[in-house]
């Protein structure tokens, strides 16, 4: 994320960086004179960037009607081979 120090120049923190971003570390960044300063608003931004993020839903539960209708051509554990048939040996 790009945050921008109170002299005006921006530098570039992780997420966990700037939790743990002290004043006295913001003192010590603009006393060596780290960071640049920005021009385009839009630098780093999401709105340049044309690769799309994929989206995961964790929380959907498909409905009960659903399942009971599902058909699946993969049998559970077909990839294991029988040892009691010795002609899968």
């Amino acid at each position: 994320m790009l945050y921008q120090l109170p002299n005006g120049k921006v530098i570039y923190l992780t997420i966990d960086q700037f939790l743990e971003l002290t004043d006295l570390d913001i003192q010590f960044l603009m006393s060596k004179d780290f960071g640049d300063h920005i021009v385009n608003p839009f630098t780093d931004s999401a709105i340049i960037r044309t690769k799309k993020e994929k989206y995961y839903d964790f929380d959907y539960l498909p409905d009960d009607e659903n399942m009971d209708n599902f058909i699946s051509d993969d049998e559970p554990f077909d990839d294991i081979i029988d040892l009691s048939d010795p002609s899968d040996i």
